[in-house]
């Protein structure tokens, strides 16, 4: 498997992802290329400090960065020898299976839509996030890459969520439900009312509308919704997560006694924190594109960019884009006969 890496676009320079591929090249044997892609200059000075030599390592020249402040659809006009611009290419041409940013989110997604390509017959592709709960993790999408959506979008979403949670997460039969504002059937708004008609037509096991207590539960393990709904859903779950450690341990040093009682459980604590650690999961994959493209973290650290090359490693070996191509063209069947019902949208 060949993999495009953009060194560019984290928050803490070229090094640090330069030290998470090596890290990854390490564990990871099935990895026959790894393209190195961004300035050539900061590449080979940060090379040497990480003590990298490694045959599978290819280096690509880049002259311009997508920064975070950029206008995602004008920086892929605008500039064409950016780094993530090259890493889609590479993928578009066939000499990358996959490419792995940690830039920014709309033009990383820009560039999978217009350089990388959508999978025939998906409209529109999506952001999955991976979120963790007690005993597994379920799947969230879309995660902030469309602000509105159709009823017919969010059918596809589930189709794709469905395939990543079988496939990579290894759930024999997803549960796929709707975030909504209640699970009765004629709860939510016209979006999700419709997207429901669709998805219960579909080769789904779906359990119709869920809402948001229902997630970290062990209920739904593909939750469905636009990206405006799914992106403050992921925002907040992350500060909260944030907020209760910070709270946690400012009681437990309250005074000597709690103190004792915090050194006892601190393995409990640990574990806790190691299954809630996003560093673990590395980012995001985004689905329904000709080539797996990763966004992730911008602030991720060496073991987050291994993490992430990981994940991207696992998704290729089970090739998610040929069976999301099939399972995206048997719903499309379906849905087209939905459609000259007049009940869908697309």
């Amino acid at each position: 498997m060949r993999i495009a890496v953009d060194v560019m676009g984290g928050d803490h320079g070229c090094g640090v992802v330069i030290a998470g591929v090596k890290r990854a090249l390490e564990e990871i044997k099935d990895i026959s290329v790894i393209y190195l892609v961004g300035n050539k200059a900061e590449i080979h000075a940060a090379l040497p400090e990480r003590g990298f030599r490694d045959h599978r390592v290819r280096v690509i020249h880049t002259t311009e960065v997508v920064e975070m402040t950029d206008e995602p659809v004008a920086a892929m006009r605008k500039k064409k020898d950016s780094s993530i611009v090259r890493c889609a290419e590479l993928v578009s041409e066939g000499k990358a299976d996959a490419l792995v940013s940690l830039g920014n989110t709309g033009g990383i997604f820009s560039a999978a839509t217009f350089k990388v390509g959508r999978i025939e017959g998906v409209k529109r592709g999506c952001i999955a996030t991976v979120m963790p709960r007690q005993g597994n993790e379920f799947v969230l999408l879309d995660a902030g890459a469309n602000i509105e959506c159709k009823p017919f979008h969010l059918a596809q979403f589930a189709v794709m969520g469905n395939v990543y949670s079988r496939e990579v997460l290894k759930r024999k039969n997803p549960r796929v439900g709707i975030l909504s504002n209640g699970t009765e059937d004629s709860k939510g708004n016209e979006l999700t009312l419709e997207a429901f008609k669709l998805c219960k037509k579909l080769d789904l096991n779906f359990i119709g509308n869920v809402e948001g207590h229902d997630l970290f539960k062990d209920h739904v393990d593909v939750v469905v919704c636009d990206g405006f709904t799914g992106n403050i859903v992921l925002k907040t779950s992350e500060s909260l997560a944030i907020a209760m450690f910070s709270m946690l341990r400012r009681e437990l040093m309250h005074n000597a006694q709690r103190k004792l009682g915090a050194y006892l459980s601190k393995d409990a604590f640990q574990a806790i924190r190691r299954r809630m650690d996003p560093e673990v999961y590395g980012g995001a994959p985004l689905l329904g594109f000709n080539g797996l493209v990763f966004k992730a973290h911008g602030s991720a650290r060496e073991r987050a960019v291994t993490s992430a090359i990981r994940v991207t490693a696992q998704t290729i070996k089970n090739q998610i884009g040929q069976i999301i191509a099939r399972d995206i063209a048997a719903a499309n069947k379906v849905l087209a006969v939905a459609e000259t019902d007049g009940s869908t949208n697309a």
